[in-house]
């Protein structure tokens, strides 16, 4: 098997989660150690700042990739030394980046990151630029991760839904080992939409512990606008950008009711994502940063007639899912496995994605 670090820089700007695995990028699992690297409020706003204007704003971009990278760097060897590794322990590094831009129908993703100055400032070999061959044989290039939800759940009872709700949130349908057994597809805003609203309206990163959410009450009619978007009625394989739709529909409700209605909106939509499924599932599993806001979890669980469970119920680790998905993808990678299938991303056949980037042989290693 093959220790490798994934990274992951997550629509909802919360900052860089890291993990370790071994894998075979088949069946073969073992987690290790993972941590969260928060990003400071001046970095964040740089950041979103990107997300709206990156294509027009190529120098600022340019500059906030870079420092990206370097946080990403330091953030593998913070895991490393978490770990009692070095970087010759591990044979790669899965690296994400950020995604600012995504129009896959106009054959077009944007993640920025910088993978072989990662490569160079940790002295480890990089597998990055997950998204771009997918999308450009006609795939969506998201989601990515099911490849390994599937891995997780080889030994769960199936059918299983696993709903990431992340910044924007996805699911994964998994039946048996087949992989036609597999379906995935953007459901909808995850926690974006309500990130942006307490951000612009009370200053906060998030609605920590729905608390907002919980006290307001959802707007039906609003709700109703929102779930009449076009994106709804299409047929998966499909995803989103984070841009996709604006907190503006509930500009005029409560701080508390414009909250639960955006909750409750994640969790209708993430619902409404079952007519797809080609058979019901025996559960959801959720996991991504949104789970721990109770007023999604709570108002999804009303709507499906099987059991939710967090991640970690199911002995899995919900805030290093995605990061561990892209160190499983990274070995993947260097084994010739595909990453994406017609059923996850819609590419006309199954494709192997990412690019390769050896370390420079003048690599300044970490901590050198």
């Amino acid at each position: 098997m093959i220790r490798a670090v994934g990274l992951m820089s997550g629509t909802s700007l919360d900052g860089i989660d890291a993990a370790l695995l071994r894998t075979d990028g088949h069946l073969a699992l073992e987690r290790g150690p993972a941590l969260t690297v928060p990003y400071d409020p001046e970095f964040r706003s740089r950041l979103r700042a990107c997300l709206a204007e990156g294509r027009h704003r190529q120098v600022q971009v340019t500059e906030v990739a870079s420092e990206l990278t370097e946080r990403h760097s330091r953030a593998v060897a913070a895991l490393l030394s978490l770990a009692n590794l070095g970087p010759g322990d591990v044979s790669v590094i899965g690296f994400h980046g950020h995604t600012i831009h995504h129009a896959p129908k106009r054959g077009e993703t944007v993640q920025i990151g910088d993978g072989a100055l990662l490569a160079r400032l940790t002295g480890i070999d990089v597998v990055f630029d997950f998204r771009s061959r997918d999308v450009a044989a006609g795939g969506q290039g998201a989601p990515l991760v099911p490849v390994y939800h599937r891995a997780l759940a080889a030994a769960l009872e199936k059918p299983v839904a696993v709903l990431n709700i992340g910044g924007v949130a996805n699911v994964t349908w998994v039946g048996n080992e087949d992989d036609d057994a597999l379906l995935a597809f953007d459901t909808g805003p995850g926690g974006a939409l309500l990130d942006d609203l307490v951000h612009r309206r009370a200053g906060l990163p998030f609605d920590a512990e729905g608390g907002l959410a919980l006290v307001g009450k959802p707007d039906e009619a609003v709700l109703s606008r929102l779930l009449a978007h076009d994106y709804f009625s299409a047929m998966p394989p499909k995803s989103l950008d984070r841009q996709a739709f604006s907190a503006d529909a509930v500009e005029g409700l409560a701080l508390e009711d414009a909250a639960a209605t955006l909750a409750a909106f994640t969790a209708r939509a993430a619902a409404a994502a079952a007519r797809h499924f080609p058979a019901p599932p025996t559960r959801w599993i959720v996991t991504g940063g949104n789970r721990r806001n109770p007023a999604i979890l709570r108002m999804l669980q009303r709507l499906v007639d099987v059991p939710v469970a967090m991640a970690e119920d199911v002995g899995w680790n919900g805030d290093a899912l995605e990061a561990e998905a892209f160190a499983y993808l990274a070995v993947r990678h260097l084994n010739g496995r595909p990453l994406t299938f017609p059923s996850t991303t819609g590419v006309p056949k199954a494709m192997v994605g990412g690019r390769f980037v050896p370390v420079d042989p003048r690599a300044r290693l970490i901590g050198g």
